[in-house]
């Protein structure tokens, strides 16, 4: 007799993330991050795997999280960031074994680092203080004696940080490996970041916007500058958002990511090419209507980053492609040839590229898969699983396996989604239904494991999930239809869903229908509990209910409200008729209200105002409070709070559903 997915069953789930080929392409690093219940806090430890033999050696321990390995360019060693005190620093460790050492002791720690193609330095990012040197001690703030916060800027708080560190910018500096001596490379008042290094190591690609009032100002600027007499070369300066660059193996070529600012953050990424010979550019998938990169939603991986695009030796590159419920990598020529590399019906959310392009080391997830390390050899399909760290979760726990569904909206539209039932499902019976709605709008569901999904399939719900218009994953136009709209097609898409489930699953008790999100999806939610009663019990987390204050609370309120509503301040009238507020008199609903106190983007007055509206309507309302939370609770959250959440949420549906 298996067991079920529970609210602890977060403490069992590891996270295989990270996957890095060394050089001579006989071993990988990769990261495991699982919670540390009896610390409440999330651990992430380097492990190495010997490719030839499968030998699997962890290689950092501890309570701490390290981040962004990076071999040396002889293999010989490791660099990667650590917190193992009040700042991140980088640690170099020796492949063959023995301590990390720490290389950098820096006021305001490490950002990021690149390695030089010599060995002997390392490229690295640190926040500065105008008029401090990259080394200089900043005066620690004495709380006995708090300062005023003068704010002379829009943008001058962010979720998961607060109030932004005041004339600061991001310098690149070089370390000198053998001395730790660290030298200042820029030292203009403007952030730069490090985005690629030409494998002679005579060439960075860099980001900085030098424009004074970033406020309004959406773009990061590319330079090659010439490491020795500091000559730049623009290699992208229009708006939008470019970065992650990679120099071809013979560095003729470089390519990066990038988005234009055409449908603001609706816009698909797309891969560009930089020719050094021709100083041309060229948007290698302007073709292409899917966006590259990941823009999965889920709750298991934790800080899973890929590259954004890997070349081979052969001048052919791969990448990721999110289309329709899934996450490919995709191969690509120089001449626009571009085909999926490998499967459908899972989710690629790391990979490493073997020179020769033939193979790749992926880690990959599916709905009833947490994810794992997998070799691919992409010319046969043949696939050997190199870790199995999440063996016994599975061997001991029944999993609801979702059904992708795909239906036509009234307008016409198509829309993807999946349908799970009950984990102990049973012929014959009936069952309720929760219906979840991801945040964003423009991410996507996709074929990958989602614990909460599990958690409310295992507790006897059906659970539906769709990829709305809004989402990402689809064409241009599918993305970018919410825009102007929220609440019109993307609701009517999610109730359609409804329908079309209730008139093909005879098991779906009609009568006990709920309903979940957060953020946009906790928007969506206060939506549509004021305009139909067809759900019986509701969850909002981390929502909008008010256009009119979010453009001024947000963190990002004043440029998101006008990219997503098509409209600002001077039309009230707009922001109001797309204010779930608007409509509480017309909520039936019992509406349970969840929201983190320190979440900047969507902040939680927005809860506050709902609730209080609700209550002093004399509506069935419940409203939950998180402290120490931000935006991200329920992927990267306290641990002890994400259980919370998840009990929250089972109870109300339990009680009323």
């Amino acid at each position: 007799m298996t067991n079920v997915v529970t609210k602890e069953s977060l403490f069992d789930l590891q996270s295989i993330t990270n996957p890095i080929l060394a050089p001579n392409e006989k071993s990988a690093l990769f990261i495991r991050t699982q919670i540390n219940e009896k610390e409440n806090n999330y651990n992430a430890h380097l492990f190495h795997i010997a490719l030839e033999s499968g030998e699997i050696t962890q290689w950092t321990y501890g309570n701490e999280r390290v981040s962004s390995p990076a071999w040396s360019p002889n293999g010989k060693q490791v660099a990667f960031l650590a917190k193992r005190g009040d700042k991140q620093q980088l640690y170099i460790l020796n492949s063959r074994g023995g301590e990390a050492e720490e290389v950098t002791t820096l006021p305001n720690g490490v950002n990021s680092f690149l390695w030089s193609p010599c060995g002997d330095k390392i490229w690295i990012t640190t926040s500065v203080k105008n008029g401090l040197a990259i080394t200089d001690e900043e005066e620690k703030e004495d709380k006995k004696f708090p300062k005023a916060y003068v704010v002379d800027k829009m943008k001058y708080k962010a979720d998961s940080i607060g109030l932004l560190p005041q004339e600061r910018a991001a310098q690149i500096a070089v370390l000198d490996i053998a001395s730790k001596e660290v030298t200042a490379f820029t030292d203009e008042p403007y952030s730069h970041s490090l985005q690629g290094i030409s494998h002679d190591g005579k060439t960075l690609v860099m980001a900085v916007n030098r424009v004074d009032n970033t406020d309004d100002v959406f773009r990061t600027p590319l330079y090659l500058v010439d490491v020795e007499t500091k000559v730049e070369t623009s290699l992208i300066d229009e708006d939008g958002y470019y970065g992650d660059a990679a120099f071809s193996f013979d560095d003729r070529y470089i390519a990066f990511g990038g988005a234009d600012q055409t449908f603001k953050n609706a816009t698909h990424g797309h891969v560009y090419i930089y020719d050094t010979q021709t100083n041309a550019t060229q948007k290698l998938t302007e073709m292409f209507d899917a966006p590259v990169g990941d823009y999965a939603v889920g709750d298991t991986q934790q800080a899973a980053s890929a590259p954004t695009v890997m070349w081979t030796e052969n001048n052919d590159l791969y990448f990721q492609v999110s289309t329709e419920g899934d996450v490919r990598l995709y191969y690509a020529t120089l001449e626009g040839a571009l085909y999926p590399a490998s499967p459908e019906n899972e989710h690629v959310y790391g990979y490493a590229i073997f020179k020769n392009g033939n193979r790749v080391l992926m880690t990959v997830s599916n709905p009833i898969f947490p994810g794992e390390l997998v070799d691919f050899d992409i010319t046969t399909g043949e696939r050997k699983q190199l870790t199995n760290f999440n063996a016994v979760f599975l061997e001991n726990t029944t999993l609801s396996t979702p059904e992708a569904i795909v239906y036509t909206a009234q307008d016409g539209l198509t829309v993807h989604g999946w349908i799970m039932k009950p984990a102990n499902y049973v012929a014959g019976e009936t069952y309720p239904l929760i219906v979840e709605v991801h945040g964003g709008p423009h991410t996507l569901y996709a074929n990958t494991f989602f614990h909460e999904m599990q958690l409310l399939a295992a507790q006897g719900y059906g659970v539906l999930y769709v990829n709305p218009r809004g989402s990402h994953g689809y064409s241009q136009s599918f993305v970018d239809a919410v825009r102007g709209d929220y609440g019109g097609g993307d609701y009517q898409d999610i109730m359609d869903g409804v329908d079309y489930v209730l008139a093909n699953y005879d098991w779906i008790d009609e009568s006990r229908l709920g309903l979940t999100g957060g953020s946009y999806g906790g928007f969506m939610t206060n939506w549509a509990v004021g305009h139909t009663n067809r759900f019986k019990a509701a969850v909002t987390q981390r929502s909008i209910s008010n256009w009119i204050s979010f453009n001024g609370v947000s963190d990002i309120g004043y440029y998101f409200t006008e990219w997503q509503m098509l409209a600002d301040m001077n039309n009230v009238e707009k922001l109001w008729h797309h204010s779930p507020l608007k409509y509480a008199a017309n909520v039936e609903t019992p509406l349970l209200i969840l929201h983190s106190e320190r979440d900047f983007r969507c902040p939680i007055e927005q809860a506050e105002q709902f609730y209080i509206t609700l209550k002093r309507m004399g509506k069935e309302v419940g409203f939950v409070r998180f402290p120490e939370s931000d935006h991200n609770l329920s992927r990267t959250g306290i641990p002890s709070l994400r259980v919370e959440r998840l009990a929250q949420i089972a109870g109300w549906f339990d009680k009323y559903l």
